[in-house]
């Protein structure tokens, strides 16, 4: 059966409907999950997780277009590392398009970088940063714009 529905960016589109089959432990599971998440139907859920499942696969593309945050949480009282994840950002200006640097204590900083680009040199970049000596967790999510 195919209607007319609104979507969550507001557009009228076209969707269809189709069952799914669970056993019902998976069910219920599912049911709390989704819950707890604060989705108001199954079909919600559902279109997210095939939605971050897509996703996931563009990302094995190195040239899929992508945008990301990079989070460091660093010392910045180590020997030059500062300097150096500043020097590594400005030599990546073409794909870093914003930071945030905040002081969480008088020896950490966390800092957040939206990054956008081609996946394969966002994730390297990201990799970079996150492995300097001296950062002590680092982490990036990335999302394909196409």
């Amino acid at each position: 059966m195919t209607r007319k529905k609104q979507t969550k960016s507001g557009l009228r589109g076209v969707v269809q409907r189709f069952g799914v089959s669970m056993e019902p432990v998976l069910l219920r599971r599912f049911d709390a999950l989704i819950a707890r998440k604060g989705y108001t139907t199954r079909s919600e859920a559902l279109r997210d997780m095939v939605r971050a499942a897509l996703a996931e696969e563009v990302l094995t593309d190195e040239r899929a277009e992508v945008v990301a945050t990079i989070v460091l949480v660093y010392d910045h009282h180590l020997r030059n590392l500062t300097a150096k994840l500043t020097q590594h950002q400005h030599d990546t200006l073409d794909l870093i398009t914003a930071t945030l640097h905040v002081h969480l204590d008088e020896h950490r900083c966390l800092e957040v970088l939206v990054a956008r680009g081609r996946y394969g040199r966002v994730r390297r970049l990201a990799d970079h940063l996150i492995s300097m000596k001296g950062v002590q967790h680092g982490d990036v999510l990335v999302t394909p714009l196409g």
